[in-house]
């Protein structure tokens, strides 16, 4: 299958994860930072919140394209942990990052991933997301602590990067391991379908 413009994948995020993620698939892509607002004011499902943001992050950079660029198919992802029904997001600082992994520690939460494919030629757009089972570890204050010195949970969501050194405090997952690394990748093959892009 040749290397057409329009395979060429355009990842809306700066996250390293995601990049080596989308760079496994085999197919051309470049990178362009979104710098989507990601507040939400109404109140709905973790799906739904997912679902916005991924489309908002790849809607920003379609914008920030210049005419010349507009070929291929724009990729905009989100992820949050769910708690009890309490949206995790990044912590704000260490003492929220100890609030969250205590909370998290012996019990299971969900993680919801949401990807947007969006055809920056033509704006026509796709998406879904899914959800994965996570179950922590209990894990000590001093163990939780250590954790946090690692610099790991800063910018994650949770506060925890199951593909980091925190793969040792998560006992078990049920669903996609890569929803919870923060991009589907089986989902998003199965999007790329609606663009005529076989990862296959």
């Amino acid at each position: 299958m040749s290397n057409s413009p329009k395979q060429r994948l355009i990842l809306a995020s700066s996250s390293p994860r995601r990049q080596e993620l989308i760079q496994s698939l085999g197919l051309p892509y470049i990178i362009r930072v979104s710098d989507a607002d990601e507040t939400v004011e109404e109140k709905i499902s973790p799906a739904e919140l997912v679902e916005v943001l991924s489309v908002r992050k790849a809607s920003t950079v379609l914008e920030m394209l210049e005419a010349s660029e507009k070929e291929g198919i724009i990729i905009g992802s989100d992820t949050v942990v769910v708690y009890q029904d309490e949206v995790l997001g990044k912590p704000v600082d260490e003492q929220d990052s100890f609030r969250m992994l205590k909370a998290l520690q012996g019990s299971t939460h969900q993680v919801y991933s949401g990807v947007a494919c969006v055809d920056a030629a033509t704006g026509k757009q796709v998406v879904s997301h899914r959800v994965t089972h996570v179950k922590m570890k209990s894990m000590s204050d001093a163990q939780i602590l250590r954790y946090i010195a690692t610099g790991e949970p800063k910018d994650k969501a949770g506060s925890y990067a199951i593909q980091g050194i925190g793969a040792t405090i998560v006992e078990s997952i049920e669903g996609d391991y890569f929803t919870v690394v923060g991009l589907p990748l089986s989902l998003l093959s199965d999007l790329l379908v609606n663009f005529e892009i076989q990862v296959l």
